[in-house]
Formats: structure tokens, C-alpha cells, sequence
């Protein structure tokens, strides 16, 4: 069968809503974050696959800030949508929000970022993603943000690693004094 070689961003846009029962609820009352990035990791994957027609996995998720608490008895929203696809990955955009419908109340609880990449289901090699039509300027501006936060997290991870490679150890352990820490060696 002949896959398209692109497809629209809205043909594999996904929504998702799920009522917050008591058993989401951590020590504090309030819905765990855990339970929150099931469901985003959950809705990154229907819609990479959607859109990838093919079996995708997660590779990284870019942050997750939580900017407000969702209550049990709230009805949880997420949206998700393919911002930006290179080769064999895709950045999923997340936006989550909360709605206390007793009271009318919709809250952003937070937008994230999954870099998903389609797989072979045997082979498990990364497989070719169909482009993206960009049919908006949203879409476009999505496209190209996507783009840039990959450049700046591979120049993050690249930063990253020359710097462990350049730490003198000898020194950082003098640094740490006033830190919040102690060092207890065996």
C-alpha cells in the first residue's frame, strides 16, 4: 500500500478527556503528576502513530511544568497535535487543561513537548514519517518553533556532555561547601 509522503496536521490531531477519579489522588489531595504524564505519554503516542501510520516511541519529552493543581472530580482535556517532523521524528505538542464543570472553571494546567520517533515494529530501527502539510500560519510558526527547540536541545545535549568531560572533580567537591549537601565517603 502507498502511504501519502505528507499529511495535514489536522489528520492526526487528537483530543483526549478523562474524569479525575480518587484513585489519581496523591498524598495531598490533588491528581497525581504521574498520573497526568500517563495520559500525555498516552496521546503523544495515538497521535504520532496517526500521523507516522506506523509504531512510534518516546525518545524525550521536553518539560513538563505543572502551573496549576488538578482536583479529583475535575475533567481532564488534553490536546495534541504533530508541530514538526524531521526524518523519523516528531514533536507532539501537549496542552493540557482542567475543567471544574460544577463551578465553570477551566484551568491551563500545562503544555509539553514529546519527541516520538516511528519505529519498525520488528526491527526496531527508526522508519521514515511522512511530512507535514502546513495549511495556517499557527501551523507554520508550530513547524518552525519545533525546529528551533530541536536545534537548541541538541546543541543543549552536546553542551552537556562537553562540559561532564571537562569537570574537575577536585574542584567541584571544594564548591559544594555551603551547599545543601555532605559528602560522607566509605
Amino acid at each position: 500500500m502507498n502511504e501519502p509522503s505528507f499529511r495535514t496536521v489536522k489528520s492526526s490531531q487528537v483530543i483526549l478527556k478523562e474524569l479525575m477519579v480518587p484513585s489519581y489522588a496523591n498524598f495531598g489531595g490533588k491528581v497525581h503528576g504521574g498520573v497526568i504524564l500517563s495520559l500525555m505519554d498516552k496521546i503523544a503516542y495515538t497521535c504520532a502513530a496517526s500521523h507516522a501510520k506506523a509504531y512510534c516511541v518516546t525518545a524525550s519529552v521536553d518539560s513538563v511544568d505543572f502551573v496549576n493543581p488538578v482536583e479529583v472530580g475535575e475533567l481532564l482535556t488534553l490536546y495534541a497535535s504533530v508541530n514538526y517532523v524531521g526524518t523519523s521524528s516528531m514533536e507532539v505538542g501537549i496542552k493540557v487543561v482542567s475543567e471544574d464543570f460544577k463551578n465553570g472553571i477551566v484551568k491551563h494546567t500545562n503544555t509539553s513537548y514529546f519527541t516520538m520517533v516511528a519505529v519498525d515494529e520488528i526491527t526496531r530501527k527508526p522508519v521514515p514519517v511522512p511530512g507535514l502539510i502546513l495549511e495556517d500560519d499557527q501551523e507554520i510558526k508550530r513547524f518552525a518553533v519545533g525546529k528551533l527547540r530541536k536545534q537548541l536541545n541538541r546543541n543543549h545535549r552536546r553542551e552537556m556532555s562537553e562540559a561532564r568531560q571537562a569537570i574537575d572533580f577536585a574542584q567541584e567537591i571544594r564548591m559544594l561547601k555551603g551547599e545543601n549537601c555532605q559528602i560522607v565517603r566509605s
